[in-house]
């Protein structure tokens, strides 16, 4: 009787880091839902993916997905922890953008009013460190 039960798990790939990131998503629908009842309906939809997703032979497909999702996620971190790091790490620095094409720079804090020549359109402007 254990045997057709392990065989069951061998054949399906079970719970994985995307699988867990839409239980996540269907949890928060859900409990949004009792609030605004519109919200039930997405919830079951992702509760249906959820179910397809667990119960699915197609091993490959859903490591491929996994795969993805862990690529896209690692890059989404990865970005929060640049923008962190270069906001503690650069406060005598101003960051701005130019106005005419909108080209990111920097400039020392504490200057005072600087004319400023855009390297990429050449347009001069005037800005406050």
């Amino acid at each position: 009787m254990a045997e057709p039960n392990k065989n069951f798990w061998q054949r399906h790939p079970g719970v994985d880091a995307y699988s867990l990131f839409w239980l996540v998503i269907f949890l928060v629908l859900a409990g949004l839902g009792r609030f605004y009842l519109p919200l039930l309906i997405p919830a079951l939809v992702v509760l249906v993916y959820l179910v397809f997703r667990l119960l699915s032979k197609n091993q490959e497909k859903r490591q491929m997905e996994n795969a993805r999702f862990l690529a896209l996620f690692r890059a989404v971190v990865q970005w929060f922890r640049r923008r962190k790091q270069t906001l503690q790490t650069d406060k005598e620095y101003y960051y701005f953008k130019c106005p005419t094409c909108g080209q990111p720079m920097r400039i020392p804090r504490g200057l005072g009013k600087v004319q400023i020549t855009c390297r990429s359109c050449a347009s001069q402007f005037e800005t406050k460190s």
